[in-house]
């Protein structure tokens, strides 16, 4: 049974599947932290967390959709801040979704072999943040979540 969180302060926003859109959410994650007076370290790590994670929905969630007359997909993220310095990031897409996620988090497997993709996106999440939660079902989409207690 899960327990609802606290939440002292959070913004939701919907970006385009625009690998511009990356650099959108560092920022928006960046200036929405601010309020906390942050460590540059854990604002780095933050920012860095929600960048991989936006451009893993840019690139592989709705890479299927690609040529289909120009139509794009979403990203919603979500930025909570809870008690005791924790800020918990989702980064939510409905794209094609991931058919083995245990797979998908292993370091150097990538969907994209012939390009120019390292394999690395999750287990970069996994570096800058406390706790990485990965739920995904084909067709439907993914949803990546991450907490960092900031100093």
């Amino acid at each position: 049974m899960r327990t609802k969180q606290t939440i002292l302060n959070e913004f939701d926003c919907v970006l385009p599947a625009k690998s511009v859109n990356e650099g959108v959410a560092r920022a928006l994650v960046g200036a929405f932290l601010l309020q906390m007076d942050p460590t540059v370290e854990d604002l780095s790590d933050l920012k860095c967390a929600t960048s991989e994670a936006v451009t893993n929905a840019v690139v592989h969630g709705y890479r299927r959709r690609e040529g289909d007359g120009g139509a794009e997909g979403r990203i919603l993220l979500s930025v909570a801040i809870l008690p005791d310095r924790v800020v918990r990031v989702t980064v939510k897409d409905k794209g094609c979704g991931i058919e083995d996620v245990a797979r998908a988090r292993t370091p150097l497997f990538t969907t994209d072999p012939a390009g120019e993709r390292s394999g690395m996106g999750f287990s970069v999440m996994e570096a800058f943040t406390d706790r990485l939660s990965v739920r995904s079902r084909p067709g439907r989409g993914t949803k990546v979540t991450f907490y960092k207690k900031m100093k």
